[in-house]
Parts: structure tokens; C-alpha cells; sequence
């Protein structure tokens, strides 16, 4: 909110933390050999990379956040038409269903977000076109993002089915090979972290330690950045896809009613609508309904029987 160019700082200590913590307890100090050969590795994590830095570049290019996390939650489009191009992959009825409400839904916000840009009353007639162009850049850039993460996900899908899953082992190299790319963002990484510094001196509550806000709230960000990585870990490890997928989608939605009230930003009906069309459309493809069916069938013949 106060630095909107600040992702790449914000990035680059999730990736060192995360790194950090790989090395020490999944790599052994460097001790244990990866189970998948690190050729791949290097390739998952140039796609990786690429992502994480499109994404966060995004954000420059007049993207409002609430619209940043929608379109974002509509990977499920990029994933089903890679399937199918590159897996040769087919799908039931629903499963096309709910991509088609995904689109809308994610075509309704990106409308009703462009109309908004071109509407600013705040801009003259000489910066309207120009920061329209510049969001018109950020859909692009989101969008290439979107088919890239896809198709990592079906890359790193092929690793698995060859050599077995290795979700931690994939966690670590994924964080910590991009660190050296890092290098090419040190200026941009260097002048937020000047920035950081001269803002205003926040005492953390309990331990009483003095620093500036901003580190304060990156702290914070890297370690629930952490904790969500984990979670998910144990999650994948513990529950079926199904289960994952549904909590994802539902920590997003969480995500999208945190960042529109707390920070209020500017979300119409017409928004909202299209946020539904994205999330049913996420519910339907992982055939939630399905599942709760027989859990409530299950639920009614446990019920004790009245006297």
C-alpha cells in the first residue's frame, strides 16, 4: 500500500527464509542428494521465477489487488487448456461448466476494472490513455503469468509421475536456486530497503524491540508466508487434491473480502458478481458437490433414530 514496487523485496525474502530453512532441514547442510535430478529443478525454477517476478511487476502496472487475486484464481482455465493441448487430456461436462464461469466471472471484473481506469476522474486527458495502456500492460502481463504457472504445474506433474512425489525436496530447490536471479532486481531491492529504513520506528508489542514499520511488516509477511507454505505441505500430505484445492480456493476468497474491506478498496456489484461466478466455478471443478453428498447421506445414518 505505501511502496506498491516493494514485491520484489517482499519476494526475495520469502525466497532466502524458505531457502534457508530447506537447506538446514531437507538438504542436510548439502549432505542429501535430490531425488529428482536437478536439471529439472533448474527448469521448474526458471518458470518459477519468471512467475513470481511477472506477477509482482503487475502490481506497477495500475492493477488494483482485489482484481490481481481473481484473475489469479482463474489458473484452472490455464491448466484445462495446456491439458488439453499438451496432455491431450479430455473433460467431462461440468468440468467445461465451471470454466466457463470462471471466464465470465473473471471477464465481468477485468470489464468492470477497465471501465473504472478509463473513468478516473482524477486523471486529465493527457494521462487517461496513457495509464489505460499501462493496465492493458498488466492484463497482459497476468495473463502470460497465469499460462506460465499452468504450465509449470504440468511440468512438475510429469516429474512426479517419473520419479515420485517429492513435494518438500521441490519446495526447497524452487526458493533456493532463483536466489542467484535475485542479483538482477539488487537495485530495486537495495532502494526499498533505503525506503524501509526511513519509515516511521514501530516498537513490536511484548519483546519492546524498536524498528521501522515497513521491516516490521515484512517480518511478518515472510512468516506467514511460511506458515501458509507448510500448511499446504502437511495438507497434501495429510488430505486428498480435493480437500486442498477446495481450502485454497476458500483462503482466497478469504484473502479477496480481507483486502476489499480492510484496505477498501473499490469493488462494485458487478465485482462481486463476478467474484461468484469464479468461486462456484472453482467449487464445480473440484466436485465438491459430489463429495458432500454422500457425507451428508453418511451424516443421516448415524442420527440416532427417534423413539
Amino acid at each position: 500500500r505505501q511502496f506498491p514496487g516493494c514485491g520484489n523485496i517482499v519476494t526475495f525474502s520469502q525466497f532466502l527464509f524458505i531457502a534457508v530453512e530447506g537447506f538446514i532441514f531437507e538438504a542436510d547442510f548439502g549432505r542429501k542428494r535430490p531425488a529428482i535430478p536437478i536439471r529439472n529443478y533448474f527448469i521448474m525454477v526458471a518458470m518459477f521465477f519468471t512467475v513470481s517476478v511477472v506477477n509482482n511487476y503487475a502490481l506497477n502496472l495500475n492493477i488494483a489487488m482485489p482484481l490481481h487475486m481473481i484473475f489469479r484464481s482463474g489458473s484452472l482455465i490455464a491448466s484445462m487448456a495446456l491439458g488439453i493441448i499438451i496432455l491431450k487430456k479430455r473433460y467431462s461436462v461440468s468440468k467445461y461448466t465451471s470454466i466457463a464461469l470462471v471466464s465470465l466471472g473473471i471477464f465481468t471484473c477485468t470489464f468492470m476494472s477497465a471501465k473504472q481506469v478509463a473513468s478516473d476522474s482524477s486523471l486529465n486527458q493527457e494521462d487517461g490513455p496513457q495509464v489505460f495502456l499501462w493496465w492493458l500492460l498488466g492484463i497482459a502481463a497476468l495473463t502470460f503469468a497465469l499460462l506460465m504457472s499452468a504450465r509449470m504445474g504440468i511440468f512438475q506433474e510429469t516429474l512426479y509421475q517419473k520419479f515420485g512425489k517429492h513435494s518438500k525436496e521441490a519446495l526447497f530447490y524452487n526458493h533456493a536456486l532463483p536466489l542467484p536471479g535475485f542479483l538482477l532486481l539488487a537495485p530495486n531491492i537495495y532502494q526499498h530497503a533505503v525506503l524501509f529504513n526511513q519509515s516511521e520506528l514501530f516498537q513490536v508489542p511484548v519483546i519492546g524491540l524498536t524498528l521501522p514499520i515497513m521491516w516490521f511488516y515484512l517480518l511478518m509477511n515472510v512468516i506467514t508466508q511460511y506458515v501458509c507454505i507448510r500448511g499446504v505441505f502437511i495438507l497434501t500430505t495429510e488430505c486428498t487434491s480435493l480437500t486442498v484445492t477446495l481450502v485454497v480456493t476458500l483462503r482466497k476468497f478469504v484473502s479477496l473480502i480481507f483486502s476489499i474491506l480492510y484496505f477498501q478498496n473499490p469493488f462494485t456489484g458487478w465485482h462481486w458478481l463476478g467474484t461468484a461466478f469464479v468461486f462456484v466455478g472453482t467449487l464445480m471443478y473440484t466436485e465438491v458437490w459430489n463429495s458432500l453428498g454422500p457425507f451428508l447421506a453418511r451424516c443421516q445414518r448415524r442420527r440416532p433414530k427417534e423413539e
